[in-house]
């Protein structure tokens, strides 16, 4: 990543930074310990070092040989404990040509997205009243932001491989996708099928597909 690149990168962080006072400096979390609604208790400062403030995992690129074409690479606080309390998160998503991370939502935080390498197409769904589709093709160097819970994806358009950095407004901002909710579960392909007029014989091939039952 060039220096321009990483400059950019560190833009679309800064509107997440959290205004809250803390009363202390820090709380690296202690994912062995009980998690709390503003969220993990806090490491023995005694045992925090440097390394707990910094992430390597989005150094390199996820493998994306399956049936999306694509991977996401978290650095949520369960992945990076530094986060705790910081209101801060981020990702790394990599894309082969006509990959996609599939319709999904983030229950607990808006989304930014900066593509970093070749070009996707992504969007959100609007939850208010008209579901309506917000739409744009986004080439290098460009961002987009996804309003909280509303359910958006991206799709690599183009011929030649994606790489997208996403940041978040919390340090758990959670996922959910949306055809894992569907079909990657025990839901009775009954339900399904009464729940989203989709066909039974469809949905149950969708479920052996993506590893459901049901």
């Amino acid at each position: 990543m060039s220096s321009l690149q990483q400059f950019l990168l560190l833009i679309t962080l800064l509107p997440f930074f959290s205004s809250t006072s803390l009363a202390v400096d820090f709380c690296v979390a202690d994912l062995n310990g009980y998690q709390t609604p503003s969220g993990y208790v806090c490491k023995n400062p005694a045992n925090v070092t440097a390394d707990d403030f910094v992430f390597s995992g989005l150094v390199t690129g996820a493998n994306t040989t399956n049936i999306n074409k694509a991977a996401a690479t978290p650095a949520t606080v369960q992945q990076f404990p530094g986060l705790n309390g910081l209101n801060l998160a981020a990702a790394r998503a990599d894309f082969a040509p006509g990959g996609a991370i599939p319709l999904h939502t983030h229950p607990y935080s808006s989304e930014m997205i900066y593509v970093v390498e070749g070009s996707v197409t992504a969007g959100f769904v609007s939850g208010i009243t008209s579901n309506k589709v917000y739409v744009k093709k986004l080439k290098k160097g460009e961002i987009m932001v996804f309003p909280q819970g509303l359910v958006h994806f991206q799709v690599n358009t183009g011929s030649e491989n994606a790489v997208v950095f996403a940041t978040f407004g919390n340090a758990d901002p959670g996922v959910q996708m949306i055809n894992a909710a569907l079909f990657g579960n025990d839901f009775s392909s009954f339900l399904v099928e009464k729940t989203t007029n989709i066909d039974q014989a469809e949905v149950r091939k969708l479920k052996k597909l993506l590893g459901g039952s049901g």
